[in-house]
Formats: C-alpha cells, sequence, structure tokens
C-alpha cells in the first residue's frame, strides 16, 4: 500500500487527488491549516495533520513515513502580493527539502498553465512554451512559474523525483457538494446568479476537476522527473464558454465582451495602484490567450478527459443546488449593479445595437443571450 500525503486536501483540486488516492486504496494522509475546512472532504478516509506548507519543521512531521507528496496547496488571485508569493513560488522548495529529509522519494507539484506562459494568439501552448516574466504583472503567474523552478532545483540537488503538472482552468464539482465554488468556478456562479457583466475577448482551455485528479495519480506513476505535463482539455474562448453556459442552464443573460487590449489597460491601472471594483489582474488574465496542448500528459501519462459538455452540465447542476439551498442570499456589488445595468440596457434595445454591429467590427460584441 502506498502512504501518500496531501498539501491543500482542503481545496478544490486537492481534495478531488486525495478521494481518488483514497478510491486507489492508498493510505491517505492530508495536512490543513484551519480545522473546520475539513468538513470540504466529507467522510473521507483520511489521517488528519495539522501543517504549515511554508514551515520546514511542521511539513517533515506531516511527511514522515510518506512515499510520495501530492502538492496541491497554493495561493490563486493577485491579491496580498506577498501571500501569492509566499504560498506558490516559496512553499514548493520548502515541501521538497522537507520530502528529502525525511527520504521520501517522489513529489507531484501541483502548478498551473499561467506558469507556462501564453502562446501566440491563436496558438496553443506547450511544455516547451518559452515563459514571458514582467508581462502584465501577473504576479501569480510569475510565482507559479518560479515555485516550479525552485521545486525542480530543490529536487535535483537533494535527490527527489519532482514531477510537474499544469493544470488549466478548472470546472466540476467539489468533493462537498454542499460547499459554494472554488475560484476557477466562479464565473459560472455568477453568470447564474447575474452577477457578471462582462468577459474579455481572450481564450481558456477548459478542464473537468476529477480528470485533473486522475492526471495526478497517472504523474506519480508514470511521469519522468523533472518534466511537466499539462493537463487540460478543451480550447475555446470566454464568449464561447458563456454560450455554453446559456444553452446548458436556459438563462440568458447579456453580457458584454470586452476587447482584449482591456487587458493592457487594467495592468497599468494595477501598476499605478489605481482603485478598482475587480483586481485589474482579473481582466489582463482573461485578455490573454491560454489556449494549450495536452498532448505529452495523454502520450506519456495516458491522460485522458471526458467531454466539455458533460463537465459544465454539472459544475451548473451543481450552482443550481446551491441556489436552492440558498447558499448565496441577496447581496449587492459592483459586479451586480453592473449586470443589473447590462439588462436594462437590453430592454431598451442597447444589446440589439451591438449585436447588429458586430459583423461590421469583426468580432463578437454580445454573449450570453
Amino acid at each position: 500500500m502506498t502512504a501518500s500525503c496531501v498539501t491543500g486536501a482542503t481545496g478544490f483540486v486537492g481534495g478531488h487527488v486525495a478521494q481518488a488516492l483514497v478510491k486507489r486504496g492508498d493510505s491517505v494522509r492530508v495536512t490543513y491549516r484551519d480545522r473546520e475546512r475539513l468538513g470540504r472532504l466529507g467522510a473521507l478516509e483520511a489521517e488528519e495533520v495539522r501543517a504549515d506548507v511554508l514551515d520546514r519543521g511542521s511539513m517533515r512531521r506531516a511527511l514522515r513515513g510518506s512515499d510520495v507528496v501530492f502538492h496541491t496547496a497554493g495561493y490563486v488571485g493577485s491579491r496580498p502580493r506577498e501571500l501569492v508569493w509566499d504560498m506558490n513560488a516559496l512553499s514548493p522548495r520548502v515541501v521538497v527539502e522537507a520530502a528529502a529529509a525525511e527520504d521520501v522519494g517522489r513529489v507531484v507539484l501541483t502548478s498551473s498553465v499561467a506558469a507556462i506562459g501564453r502562446a501566440p494568439h491563436g496558438e496553443a501552448a506547450t511544455e516547451e512554451t518559452v515563459f514571458r516574466g514582467g508581462e502584465f504583472g501577473l504576479a501569480y503567474a510569475e510565482a507559479k512559474h518560479e515555485g516550479e523552478a525552485e521545486a525542480l532545483a530543490a529536487g535535483a540537488r537533494l535527490g527527489v523525483e519532482v514531477v510537474v503538472v499544469n493544470p488549466s482552468y478548472v470546472l466540476g464539482v467539489p468533493v462537498d457538494r454542499t460547499q459554494p465554488g472554488e475560484t476557477s468556478t466562479r464565473v459560472v456562479g455568477n453568470f447564474l446568479l447575474g452577477r457578471l457583466p462582462a468577459v474579455v475577448d481572450g481564450a481558456t482551455n477548459v478542464v473537468d476537476v476529477e480528470d485533473v485528479a486522475v492526471g495526478h495519480l497517472l504523474a506519480e506513476q508514470r511521469g519522468k522527473p523533472g518534466q511537466r505535463y499539462i493537463l487540460g482539455a478543451y480550447n475555446l474562448t470566454w464568449v464561447e464558454l458563456i454560450d455554453r453556459l446559456a444553452v446548458e442552464s436556459g438563462i440568458h443573460r447579456p453580457l458584454a465582451v470586452l476587447p482584449r487590449e482591456v487587458g493592457v489597460l487594467a495592468a497599468w491601472q494595477n501598476s499605478l495602484r489605481l482603485p478598482a471594483p475587480i483586481a485589474p489582474e482579473a481582466f489582463a488574465l482573461m485578455a490573454q490567450n491560454w489556449r494549450v496542448s495536452s498532448q505529452k500528459a495523454k502520450r506519456e501519462l495516458r491522460y485522458k478527459t471526458r467531454p466539455l459538455d458533460r463537465t459544465i452540465r454539472a459544475t451548473v447542476e451543481w450552482y443550481r443546488e446551491l441556489m436552492e439551498a440558498g447558499a448565496f442570499g441577496r447581496r449587492i456589488s459592483t459586479l451586480t449593479v453592473a449586470s443589473a445595468g447590462m439588462r436594462v440596457a437590453d430592454r431598451l434595445g442597447v444589446m440589439g445595437g451591438l449585436r447588429a454591429a458586430e459583423g461590421w467590427v469583426g468580432r463578437r460584441l454580445v454573449t450570453g443571450t
């Protein structure tokens, strides 16, 4: 029986990794900082150990006796920047060093396609895409990229096999489906709740959380030390994703489609530290081309993915359960007001004018209807 330790198991991806390991028959240990979050794992049979991924001593205690560690812990966001950097850039090295001290032979590091970098417009990034740091002030991407480098260097120095996995934009249902969504699923929830006024005309890659979890196990079994593997599925634009959400949910709400150039303006706003209702980095991230290829993972790991419609349907159904249970309540925010304004504009015929102009400008101006 393999003894596996999962950091970040109370998170979206980490919870599914822990669940997949239990189903595989492993002896599973999960680390946590906040005991209340352990409820997100439901009735999962796993040993619980309190540990801080930034503290080498507590990580050594957590990893003691393990054969492999899955370091899924991280911080998805842009603020505060110190936390973004500590969790995503520094913790991977701490975990690898703790693994070496406790004779844990292999570490599977959860990174992100953001760490790989953007591909030229219309193309798909691969594991060999050159990362261009310093652009648009994308702290999350730069921290994840640095975390990979630190973990791989520590592994080579200390004799620990480090395999990196790079999930794309993750949708699906958490282990405990009574919990509200994590960051990556909120685009679905915000659309269904009428809290999404606009998207940017960029591109992404969507993958199911359960496929990502299985990809982690495949990387542990078949991944080559020192290599990274993209765990993605379907390339599409944000406009295409909202169109699919509207069809699957039967909910039609007009959203403005902002041009990709808004990402540059958001970066300027961020650098000048101007106040904003939405983190400028969110616009900058959405404006990029995050199309990726998972051919390496499919070839070397035998990685597979389910149909996109199945993932979207499951995510929508889960959010509807939460909405019916009153999980979100009624709250007024800048996004809610802006979304309501878009619906008023639609009733006044403004959106019809924008739709008519789409052929003239050569791109979508409205989605969600």
